[in-house]
């Protein structure tokens, strides 16, 4: 059966340094460390197909060959936007917008996942008709996060990045469908945060929030990674 997600384009985010990552990731890209046993970018990657989706671009910069490299031998349709120098993760999204043949497109972090069901995602984007959705998870205890504040409808009002979060909160998750009229928005200059110079701009504009019951597990320290060994191997 043909999904709707099948003519939806998909960006993924791997051109981080992973710096803090430098003393187990043993000179691999954080998409390319091993979780449960597998290159994590695999098992992202894994969780996208199943929904149908089949043209990714994947946003690249340090270490980047070994991310093509990876995805030399294989019959999956991955584009590369290649970053010769630190973008931001909205410089990274803008340039790899350039790649994308859908009106609107799929975006998720290389080194995180939050197993969300994509079909009912996408239809919640199409039926809030706003510029950008984004899936929202409840944090860990204690960590810093991205807090989305939202009315009754859903629709976003408040994006507080990096706070300390309390049990009622909802952060965002790292996955969003964006309209491409979204990129007119945009600052003009190459390297830009999506998180502070982006977001803030278009929240008049009708972004929405997704929430997902499952955890939203990223692999961007040692400590987060071991923990993402534990819950992937399940």
């Amino acid at each position: 059966m043909q999904s709707v997600l099948e003519k939806i384009d998909a960006i993924i985010l791997c051109g981080g340094k992973g710096e803090r990552l430098a003393s187990v990731s043993e000179g691999r890209p954080k998409a390319l460390i091993d979780v449960a046993g597998r290159p994590f970018i695999d098992i992202l990657m894994d969780d996208l197909l199943r929904y149908g989706l089949k043209r990714f671009i994947l946003s690249v910069g340090y270490l980047r060959e070994q991310i093509k490299s990876h995805f030399s031998q294989t019959d999956l349709l991955v584009e590369f936007s290649e970053e010769d120098a630190p973008l931001g993760t909205g410089g990274a999204i803008k340039k790899a917008a350039a790649y994308t043949r859908s009106s609107s497109f799929l975006v998720v972090n290389g080194d995180s996942i939050c197993r969300t069901d994509l079909l009912k995602f996408y239809n919640f984007h199409i039926e809030k008709n706003g510029v950008l959705s984004m899936v929202l998870a409840k944090p860990l205890p204690g960590e810093d996060y991205g807090i989305v504040e939202m009315d009754e409808s859903q629709r976003i009002t408040r994006f507080a990045e990096k706070t300390k979060s309390g049990p009622a909160s909802l952060i965002n998750a790292g996955i969003y469908f964006i309209n491409k009229e979204i990129i007119s928005q945009m600052p003009g200059r190459d390297a830009f945060s999506l998180e502070y110079e982006l977001f803030p701009k278009i929240v008049r504009l009708g972004c929405y929030g997704f929430s997902s019951k499952s955890p939203l597990i990223d692999i961007g320290t040692p400590e987060r990674l071991a923990r993402a060994n534990i819950l992937l191997a399940e």
